[in-house]
């Protein structure tokens, strides 16, 4: 029997925690990857395929109208009447328990600290577009499908043409949501940013591409950064110290293994001088590239050639 509306939120409110946070696993899933299994609610929170089967069946009765069986996927997919019940589906609170993999959220404590410990983020404004682009654009990650976007670009191309793009993977550069896609009006893999989709709609054909067709996201490279040399010396052995490198005789490099895709982001995050001749503000940049002739080519957009203002 179908639990009412108007009994939904009265029977959440006595259901323990844990049961709660399968409830929302299997939500999330259905919403944003467009699938949901036995098998992936199992394996998400370490149950049987009977439990899980039970909680896919609870979830049945309290939103009766928002899974419907494929038996050809051996799965439940979003119904045509889908309706948020017991998760949270913006954007900005999946897309982080995604980015962590994470199977759950909300937990009882509410704003209190856990550890006891009070901790502040910036406040960062959200730049996303609603969930409803959202799902699209990640189903059709997960799915490996074609997906047909309309995309506000800073370059002059025309905004009103539709495109289509072969999304692989989602990252986040530390402010805003990517997709990385194979576009096929360029026949190059690009990254597309979240909140600039006007439009998206995925497709039944089958993406052509993949994440391992994609070179600068499969291929990795060592980045070596050092203190900026105008830093007093001091500073400079002050900084390798919040880095974690040994201040030994030859060991003033920071290294970090990146994949190629994403190195123009972590310079900009990193706030890494990247002129020519070290010229920024060492105490607004405060590291420099060590291995600078190895790494440019590799994200040359992000690479200052005019001189700063010391």
């Amino acid at each position: 029997m179908a639990i009412t509306d108007n009994a939904v939120q009265k029977t959440l409110a006595k259901m323990k925690w844990g049961t709660r946070q399968r409830l929302q696993y299997i939500e999330i899933m259905a919403f944003y990857c467009g699938l949901v299994t036995r098998n992936d609610v199992a394996r998400a929170f370490g149950i049987s395929d009977p439990a899980a089967t039970k909680d896919i069946s609870l979830y049945g009765r309290l939103a009766p109208n928002n899974l419907i069986y494929k038996q050809a996927l051996f799965g439940y997919i979003p119904g045509p009447e889908f309706q948020e019940c017991v998760a949270d589906l913006s954007p900005g609170a999946v897309l982080p328990m995604i980015a962590h993999n994470l199977s759950s959220m909300s937990g009882p404590y509410g704003e209190q600290p856990i550890f006891a410990i009070p901790a502040e983020t910036l406040p960062i404004p959200a730049r996303l577009p609603d969930r409803l682009l959202t799902a699209q654009a990640l189903r059709a990650v997960a799915q490996r499908k074609k997906l047909r976007i309309r995309y506000r670009s800073l370059s002059d191309r025309n905004s009103d043409a539709a495109r289509l793009i072969e999304p692989h993977s989602l990252c986040h550069n530390g402010l805003r949501w990517h997709l990385r896609a194979y576009n096929e009006e360029t026949f190059d893999f690009r990254d597309f940013v979240l909140s600039r989709l006007d439009e998206a709609q995925m497709l039944e054909a089958p993406a052509e591409s993949s994440a391992e067709h994609d070179e600068e996201w499969v291929e990795t490279l060592t980045l070596e950064l050092t203190p900026h040399p105008r830093l007093p010396q001091k500073k400079r052995l002050n900084l390798l110290l919040d880095y974690g490198v040994a201040t030994t005789e030859g060991g003033e490099v920071i290294t970090i293994e990146v994949r190629r895709a994403l190195l123009g982001y972590l310079l900009q995050q990193l706030s890494v001088d990247t002129t020519p001749d070290s010229s920024l503000n060492p105490h607004a940049y405060q590291l420099v590239i060590a291995n600078r002739e190895e790494v440019e080519p590799f994200a040359e957009w992000a690479f200052a050639r005019k001189t700063g203002d010391g």
